[in-house]
């Protein structure tokens, strides 16, 4: 059995939207660190409050593992010379590694017999090392924000001011910049912020449980949503539930206690949307629903204190939400005085990018593409399309939404219901901006898918085309979400549509707007979307190898290559899988700067050339249909069936044949065959190898 080792680092309150990802990372450090040092351990436990980060790790080894080191040196052939006298490398060699030669060992090689130095060094004292590990894990500890504090070096999210660190009830003696470690830790900062010395991991829990602090995350989080169901039936109700916001406020507080208030039920009249993102987004209050998930005019608020009088708590709250309820009813009543119509124009006066014009310009660019797309997926709901793409971004110019910048297109929804247009659009107002989030919901209707997809590819082809691109983690204008989003609302509404075309029209769209050659534009934005799906379909469990057999063999409809990669994906079982793609690497290596030509039989002059040629035939016109019918799996099946030609063509025929005619022609056969088999993959790109 090891010692336990306990560290926490006391701080100034960390944001709460850093410490998930914190306590994953010090997992991973620690466990990297101490196995760097061959020092063995047990289970690893990592807790967070936002005044504290809590390292925990039980049976860590004492000492570390002892290390055997491996020293190649000289061959035998060069170690020895004539007379069998150890030569100046092998006596260097030896004197290098501190041995006698005799202490050599001699080991066989795939390259023969060499002399190799074995060693084995001692392992340290685990407590004579913790000191630099420690030191090193606490600023190796990643954050998307740091901070220097008073004249220090150390960057961290906020400025430490405590440090325990405890190796089986000893202090390890740490000293970072002008904090030397410990076995104190604090209390809350309200309700008990003296000292307190600590033991181990137990009395630690134990010792800050009595001064307010619950350490553990998710202890916190069970207390928030027991007690927030116990406030919310008391009036009736129960919390609206949101994992987003429930892990946000577990990591604002270190002792969580609810409060239940209200609001005026007149406010019930503003959408449902407004108040739930001035409860949650803004206040980071839970509102609380009936039990048919009807808001009632109460919210649930997680403090970090134990009130004297939660009376006195809950007016405080109330005055804070009736103040924003308000606001939002005054925009909500303010904006209604313009028609959406109306503020379409304005939008003229909004400048969406300084190289790609104002909204409005946007708005006409993503109009005219949601007409094209409309005529051909959706003919018959042109004009609700069109009149869908002409209100879209008019909420922009509201008071609700530069209030409420989430509710872009809820409110376009809310404000055309109450002037009468047609549903299908307002629902499509809203629609075209999903999926807000990779993995969110997508559009359910042709109104919001088509506008979506036309505002998404203007967006991705506009910045494209004046060279404003993802770089590396970079993509300030999300058009790797973007690219995804329009490929899963195609495949989600089975659309056929061919991409490269629609990034021709947008192209045309844009015009002059464009600076780089259109063709290069096309090029780069086509790569762009490949290089999304593939990752998709190989996030979704389909082969690498198969998925870019079929990317490779050229497809802009995203619909007709995933059904290619399923067939494929089928396919693979077949005995014909692994033979065939082979045979299409040989044969893509002899054709590879081959220009084609039409096949003369004439020409022929083996009888495996033959009877190749005419299964090839027989085939094509049977795996067509299947192709035609888009059953690609079927096509596959079909074109099996020339497994065994293809072989013995390839065991008897030259293909490279002296004379001119011959070899063009048998050329022209193979070319011939893979163009055909290209409808549905290349089959060169799978991988033959097992």
């Amino acid at each position: 059995m090891g010692k336990e080792l306990l560290l926490e680092i006391g701080t100034e309150e960390i944001p709460a939207g850093f410490l998930p990802k914190a306590i994953a990372d010090m997992d991973e450090i620690i466990r990297k660190a101490l196995a760097g040092e061959r020092i063995s351990h047990g289970p690893v436990r990592v807790l967070a409050t936002p005044r504290r980060l809590c390292l925990t790790v039980a049976d860590v080894a004492e000492r570390q593992e002892d290390q055997l080191v491996e020293k190649m040196g000289p061959a035998r052939k060069v170690a020895f010379d004539e007379a069998g006298n150890p030569t100046k490398a092998l006596l260097g060699f030896a004197r290098g590694q501190g041995l006698d030669v005799s202490e050599l060992e001699a080991v066989s090689t795939e390259k023969g017999e060499y002399f190799c130095a074995r060693k084995r060094i001692a392992g340290v004292e685990t407590s004579s090392i913790l000191p630099a590990i420690l030191t090193k894990f606490l600023v190796s500890i990643p954050f998307r924000k740091t901070m220097r504090w008073s004249s220090f070096d150390l960057r961290f999210p906020r400025p430490i001011h405590w440090i325990l660190a405890l190796f089986g009830g000893e202090v390890v003696p740490l000293t970072v910049e002008n904090i030397v470690s410990g076995r104190e830790t604090r209390g809350h900062r309200f309700m008990s912020p003296d000292r307190a010395p600590v033991k181990g991991f137990e009395d630690y829990l134990d010792v800050l449980r009595k001064k307010f602090v619950i350490v553990d995350p998710e202890e916190r989080k069970r207390i928030i949503r027991e007690e927030s169901r116990k406030a919310a039936e008391a009036v009736g109700g129960r919390p609206l539930e949101s994992e987003e916001l429930l892990e946000t406020v577990t990591f604002l507080v270190e002792y969580p206690t609810v409060v239940c208030g209200g609001f005026d039920p007149a406010y019930l009249a503003i959408p449902r949307e407004v108040l739930v993102t001035s409860m949650m987004s803004h206040q980071k209050y839970f509102p609380v629903v009936d039990e048919g998930g009807k808001l009632l005019a109460h919210f649930l608020t997680v403090n970090n204190t134990l009130a004297r009088d939660p009376a006195v708590v809950t007016r405080g709250n109330e005055k804070v939400i009736r103040a924003r309820l308000s606001d939002a009813r005054f925009f909500f009543e303010a904006d209604q005085k313009i028609p959406l119509d109306r503020r379409v124009e304005d939008l003229r006066k909004v400048v969406y990018h300084s190289l790609l014009g104002t909204s409005f310009d946007k708005v006409e660019r993503f109009r005219a593409l949601a007409a094209v797309i409309a005529g051909r997926v959706c003919p018959g709901k042109k004009d609700t399309v069109d009149r869908t793409a002409w209100l879209a971004k008019a909420d922009l110019d509201t008071q609700m939404v530069g209030e409420f910048p989430e509710l872009q297109g809820v409110m376009g929804r809310e404000y055309s219901l109450l002037t009468g247009e047609n549903p299908a659009v307002a629902r499509g107002i809203y629609e075209h901006y999903l999926p807000v989030v990779a993995g969110g919901d997508l559009p359910q209707t042709d109104e919001g898918a088509v506008v979506s997809i036309a505002d998404k590819l203007d967006t991705i082809v506009g910045f494209f085309g004046v060279n404003v691109v993802p770089t590396g983690t970079a993509d300030p204008y999300a058009l790797r979400r973007q690219a995804l989003g329009i490929l899963n609302i195609i495949l989600e509404r089975g659309y056929v549509l061919d991409l490269g075309d629609l990034v021709e029209e947008s192209l045309s769209i844009l015009g002059p707007l464009v600076k780089k050659p259109p063709a290069e534009v096309k090029a780069d934005v086509l790569t762009f979307f490949q290089a999304r799906f593939q990752n998709q379909l190989m996030t979704q469990g389909y082969a690498y190898d198969v998925v870019d057999s079929v990317l490779a063999a050229g497809a802009t409809d995203a619909v007709q290559v995933l059904q290619r990669v399923k067939a494929m994906d089928v396919f693979k079982s077949h005995e014909a899988y692994r033979p065939l793609a082979t045979a299409f690497k040989r044969a893509g290596n002899i054709i590879r700067d081959f220009q084609g030509g039409s096949v003369d039989p004439s020409l022929f002059e083996g009888e495996e050339e033959k009877t190749l040629y005419e299964a090839f035939l027989d085939m094509k016109e049977k795996a067509q249909s299947g192709i035609s019918r888009q059953d690609y799996l079927e096509a596959l099946m079909e074109m099996a069936r020339i497994r065994e030609p293809v072989d013995a063509f390839f065991e008897k025929v030259l293909v490279m044949a002296k004379d001119d005619r011959i070899r063009f022609n048998r050329l022209s056969l193979l070319s011939e065959i893979s163009s055909f088999f290209r409808q549905v993959a290349d089959f060169s790109k799978i991988v033959t190898e097992s």
